[in-house]
Order: C-alpha cells, then sequence, then structure tokens
C-alpha cells in the first residue's frame, strides 16, 4: 500500500514543513504551524449555477452601497463617510483602551436613527454593558444586547433580531461546535470571521468586529483574518492620556491615511474636532527649552509642543532619555549639535518629550527637537509665536517637508507669526496670500535656523 505522507504548514504564510516545529520558519511566526494530511488527486472543478448574472458595469446601481453616516463625524472622517452595507470592520486596540466604550456610543448612535442594532458580548454579560451603557448615556430601545459565546447563537440573534448594525465583541471569544480548537485559535477565528463576513454581505449588515493585539501591538490571530475583512482601524491611547486616536489601516471604500480623535472620560467618549490644544501647553512666563511644530496625522495637521531639559553630570556615561520622540533618531540631532553646531552635549544628560502624550515620528519634527536641545543647553528663549518645521540631516541640511503650505495654515489660524522652514522648500513666500500674516524665515541648515533664533553658544 502507498504511505499517506502528512505535512504541517503555517496557518500565517503558508510555509510547510515535513515535521512540526513550534515556530515558522518562514515568517518566524509561534505556534502557527498545524498539520494537514496528503493533498487530494487532482480533480477539475465542474460548472455550476451562477447565483447572480453578470452585468455590464455601466449598469450596476451603486445608491444601495453608498456610506451612511455613523453619527459621530470622527469616525466618519476615518471611514470615508461612514459605515457601507455589507462592510466588515475590524476594530483592534490594547486592552482598556476604550474600544467597548467607542463601538456602545456607535451603537447607541445608530440606533437613535430608529436603526435596528445588535451588540453582541463575549467578554461581558448584558447587564455589565447595561451599566457601562447607563453611565455613557447609551440607551435606547432600538439597541439590543446579547452575550454570547458560541456561534450558532450569534447566528440566531441575527435570525431574530434582523439587525441593521452588528457590533461583535470581540471575535477572539466566539466559537463555532464545527470546527475543532478553542475560541481565539487560529482554526477558530478563521471560521468564525468568515462565516461572519457571509452573512454580512448576504444581508448587507454592516458589521463590526473587535480584534486583540499582541504585546507586539499587531492584531491577534492568523493573518487571512485582516484579509477577509474591509476596513481595519487601529485604536490607540496612551492610559496616562485622555485623548485617544482612530487610525485606518486597511480601508476598502476610503482613504487610510485619516485619523479620529476622541476624549475618553468617565462619562464616555467624545470625538475632539480641533485636538491641536491638547499637544502644546501655554507657559505664564517664557521658558528655555520649548519648541513648537506642525506635524501630519494622516491629513490633519496638528500642532505639537518639543520639550528639552539639558544638564550638566559628572556621570561618565551622560543619559539620554525620550518620551513621544524616536530615541534613535534624537541621537542622531544631538549628535549633529555636537558635531556641525559645536554644542557641548558630551557631558550633559538630555531628556527630550512631548506634551499632551503626543508621538512624533515624523522627520519634519528634527528642527523643533533640535530647537529645542539647543535653547535648553543656552538657557535662550525661542519666540513664543514661532514653529519650527525641518528635516535634519547628518550634514546639518534642513531638508524640505511635505504639505508645508497646509502646516503654515493651520499655525496662521491658531495665532502664530513666523514660520522657521527649509529654503528649499519654502513655496510659500513672506507676505503670501495664502498665509496671511506669517512671516516665513526659510534657513539652509542647522546651524543657520539657531543663527535666525539667536540660540547662540553659551561661554
Amino acid at each position: 500500500m502507498a504511505r499517506t505522507t502528512t505535512t504541517f504548514r503555517c496557518s500565517e504564510c503558508g510555509w510547510t514543513s515535513a515535521k512540526w516545529v513550534g515556530r515558522c520558519g518562514e515568517c518566524q511566526a509561534w505556534g502557527t504551524v498545524d498539520e494537514v494530511g496528503a493533498p487530494s488527486p487532482a480533480t477539475r472543478t465542474a460548472p455550476t449555477a451562477v447565483t447572480r448574472s453578470a452585468r455590464p458595469i455601466g449598469q450596476i446601481d451603486v445608491e444601495t452601497s453608498r456610506s451612511q453616516p455613523t453619527g459621530i463625524a470622527e469616525l466618519d472622517r476615518v471611514l470615508g463617510g461612514g459605515f457601507v452595507p455589507g462592510a466588515v470592520v475590524l476594530l483592534a486596540g490594547e486592552p482598556g483602551v476604550g474600544k467597548s466604550t467607542l463601538l456602545l456610543e456607535v451603537a447607541a448612535r445608530w440606533a437613535r436613527g430608529l436603526a435596528t442594532t445588535l451588540y453582541v458580548s463575549g467578554e461581558e454579560s448584558v447587564a455589565q454593558v447595561r451599566l457601562r451603557a447607563d453611565r455613557t448615556h447609551a440607551v435606547h430601545d432600538s439597541l439590543y444586547l446579547a452575550s454570547e459565546t458560541d456561534l450558532g447563537a450569534v447566528l440566531a440573534h441575527i435570525d431574530d433580531v434582523k439587525p441593521s448594525l452588528l457590533v461583535v465583541d470581540s471575535v477572539q471569544t466566539i466559537g463555532s461546535s464545527s470546527v475543532e480548537g478553542t475560541p481565539g485559535g487560529v482554526t477558530q477565528v478563521r471560521e468564525v470571521t468568515s462565516t461572519l463576513v457571509q452573512v454580512a454581505k448576504s444581508r448587507d449588515i454592516p458589521t463590526i468586529l473587535v480584534g486583540h493585539v499582541t504585546k507586539e501591538g499587531s492584531i491577534a490571530g492568523p493573518r487571512v483574518l485582516e484579509h477577509l475583512v474591509d476596513v481595519v482601524l487601529q485604536f490607540e491611547g496612551d492610559r496616562n492620556s485622555r485623548l485617544r486616536l482612530v487610525r485606518a489601516v486597511k480601508n476598502r471604500f476610503g482613504p487610510v491615511d485619516e485619523i479620529g480623535c476622541f476624549d475618553l472620560s468617565e462619562s464616555g467618549i467624545v470625538e475632539v474636532p480641533d485636538p491641536t490644544g491638547l499637544f502644546v501647553s501655554r507657559h505664564h512666563q517664557p521658558v528655555s527649552g520649548t519648541c513648537i511644530t506642525v506635524t501630519m496625522e494622516g491629513r490633519r495637521p496638528l500642532l505639537a509642543e518639543v520639550q528639552a531639559l539639558v544638564s550638566q553630570t559628572e556621570l561618565p556615561q551622560p543619559r539620554r532619555a525620550t518620551s513621544g520622540l524616536d530615541g534613535s533618531r534624537m541621537a542622531m540631532i544631538l549628535a549633529v549639535l555636537s558635531r556641525r553646531c559645536g554644542l557641548a552635549l558630551a557631558r550633559a544628560d538630555v531628556y527630550a518629550a512631548t506634551v499632551g502624550g503626543a508621538r512624533l515620528g515624523e522627520p519634519s519634527v528634527d528642527l523643533a527637537a533640535a530647537v529645542a536641545v539647543a535653547s535648553a543647553a543656552t538657557d535662550t528663549v525661542v519666540p513664543t509665536d514661532l514653529v519650527a518645521l525641518g528635516e535634519v540631516g547628518l550634514a546639518g541640511e534642513v531638508r524640505r517637508v511635505t504639505h508645508l503650505g497646509q502646516r503654515l495654515r493651520e499655525a496662521a489660524r491658531l495665532g502664530f507669526r513666523r514660520a522657521v522652514v527649509p529654503r528649499d522648500g519654502a513655496d510659500v513666500t513672506p507676505g503670501s496670500t495664502d498665509v496671511p500674516g506669517l512671516e516665513v524665515l526659510p534657513v539652509d541648515d542647522l546651524a543657520g535656523a539657531l543663527r535666525v533664533l539667536g540660540v547662540g553658544h553659551r561661554g
């Protein structure tokens, strides 16, 4: 008899092996290699009856697939206008960041439009969800709650309620009795997600799935989970800050470079249409070591403040600490300041941070970070009505940034009067009608920027 062969395949990338291993040899993921049977002999698939006839693309009616607003403008901005009928949205975020609070508010807003909404919780009882709804004023007769962990029971609730919006919190807690494995496993998550996607598409029900994240911050479960859904949203926020951001990682119906800003408090979650003030502090007296910049979060310009503190030390290894800034990029800026601008930082501790828990990873923040450190090192005050924009190179040059005009208009709208920008990117000249009342100061390199600002050497 012919011996049947057994192979092992990675559920993440499809890599195969003749024996079981704990870690995939291709994508390096742990616990994703499962046993699969020998491939069946190749057979030719016979044609079957079609469900719907193919039609010319010009005759397809798109009105039934228009986005429907959710009632939350910041979420609509990220989604591209709202929920598309039949679309499946995956919302991922760290534990305790506020995913359930946001989705309960979305479900309540949808229900207030006299649209039946079904909220299925696999992590909390209906009484616990009701307590949070009372606190956030999210109680409505058109909002139905169910606490289920079995996929068959969830499908029965959908048949009974016939919702126009479905929320499942979370997909890792729902299991199916038709496949092996425990809820949250690779096989179970794939089966639950594919079933819910099929139901959403066949009944035109917008569906929101909550997904857990790993300790590295990526979405837990098989990678195919992100391919099955239409939209992938990342819910971010610092536990020490009330600000929450929703980013689109994947969106088949809208842009992927937009963000939504929310304020999470004890009474619920509120959208923040103009979050600039959250990242800028107001000082009663001028202080050294601060500089304002304009960063782009998606298509939205946001003003952010970079603060620095330079203190002389007797330790053989000076300390470098950052918060909200990239540590390696900050080390590069310190080296440029020391080598190209002559600042004595070799025997000093340098601390750099952002205001309000903002995370600034854009290269345009380089100039503001360098100015803040130079200001702290020389004890020189940077004008409070000035913003600095530009990427700093290893040769000390200041490079151009994208969307310069949009950044400058936002700075002028908030009352700033001067802006230090790269000369090769200064397409907005002083006195331009695009930025009324804003004086643009183009510079070639970092040393020239410090001279324009009057930040000189200290003794």
